[in-house]
C-alpha cells in the first residue's frame, strides 16, 4: 500500500514550498512530499489501465492481483509505505492532491501530447 505521486505534483509543490519558504529563509524540516490517500499496486495498476483506457491510450484488459511472494524483487519492500505529509500540510499549508487526480492528470497530458503528435504527422 502506498500513494503514487506524479512527478508533476511534485515538482509544483516543491516550487510552491519555495515561494512560500521565501528567498532569504532556508528550508530545515524533513518533510514527505506524497500524493493524499492510498492505494495498492494492483488500484494503481487498474485506474492507469481504465483512465488510459477511456482516453483511448490502450486497450481495457483485466488487472489480476497477486501478493507481493508472487511477485519477487531483489529489494524487500514493506507491506505499507504511505509517508505522512501532515508536517507539510501543517506549517506550510501544501497538501498535494489524492493519487488517483495525479494518474487522471498525466495520462490527460500523455493524451493531448499524442493528439498532437497525430496532428503534426497529418500535416507533414
Amino acid at each position: 500500500i502506498g500513494a503514487p505521486t506524479w512527478s508533476r505534483h511534485i515538482a509544483d509543490a516543491t516550487a510552491a514550498l519555495l515561494l512560500r519558504a521565501g528567498a532569504q529563509q532556508q528550508i530545515r524540516d524533513t518533510l514527505h512530499l506524497t500524493a493524499a490517500g492510498q492505494t495498492s499496486w494492483h488500484g494503481f495498476a487498474e485506474a492507469v489501465i481504465a483512465r488510459g483506457a477511456a482516453l483511448g491510450l490502450c486497450r481495457a484488459v483485466p488487472v489480476a492481483p497477486i501478493s507481493t511472494a508472487e511477485y519477487p524483487t531483489p529489494a524487500r519492500r514493506p507491506a505499507y509505505s504511505v509517508l505522512d505529509g501532515e508536517r507539510l500540510a501543517s506549517v506550510y499549508g501544501l497538501q498535494l492532491p489524492d493519487w488517483s487526480v495525479g494518474v487522471e492528470a498525466c495520462l490527460d497530458e500523455l493524451s493531448t501530447a499524442r493528439a498532437s503528435l497525430v496532428q503534426l504527422a497529418l500535416l507533414s
